[in-house]
């Protein structure tokens, strides 16, 4: 059953946080890679992320094998972690009109991590394109964020969104 993502979810999967990628393949072998993007999809039960071809051979044909796909979002700066699982509905190369969503994740992402320490003349090397989109139909959604509640069920109530970051 597709399992609908609130709108401030949609802004935080959006955003520039960190997205890898697990699959697993027949032996149940994980795998992992960084995507460059996330689209959450009309109706919001379904997402894209964006897999660069030069990083995602190993993942594409996992999801090409099984179509299990769970996908973590985690903001650096306060490690609030979403992880979202479910069953992939498509993989196709990444159109133009996909590659503003990529730059623009790309540039969040370079910006997020400088302030770890990664100067973004390290990190713009970073290979996302050109890449494939693959759509995702989310069955679950698990908090993530270190502490007691890591690993729960993220419940579709108002009660159980995340509280506005901390003002620093």
């Amino acid at each position: 059953m597709a399992r609908a993502i609130s709108e401030e979810l949609t802004a935080f999967v959006e955003s520039g946080v960190s997205i890898q990628v697990g699959t697993r393949d027949h032996r149940l072998f994980p795998e992992c890679v960084r995507a460059y993007g996330a689209r959450v999809e009309r109706g919001r039960r379904e997402v894209t992320v964006f897999l660069p071809d030069a990083t995602a051979a190993s993942t594409l044909a996992n999801l090409a094998d099984n179509g299990r796909i769970a996908v973590c979002f985690s903001r650096i700066e306060d490690h609030r972690s979403i992880q979202l699982k479910g069953k992939v509905v498509a993989v196709a190369p990444a159109t133009p009109d996909d590659r503003p969503i990529v730059d623009r994740y790309r540039g969040e992402f370079v910006k997020n991590i400088a302030v770890i320490g990664l100067p973004p003349r390290i990190s713009l090397r970073l290979n996302a394109w050109p890449c494939r989109a693959v759509r995702f139909r989310v069955e679950s959604l698990f908090v993530q964020t270190p502490g007691p509640g890591a690993g729960a069920p993220l419940e579709a109530s108002a009660k159980d969104e995340p509280p506005a970051k901390a003002e620093r």
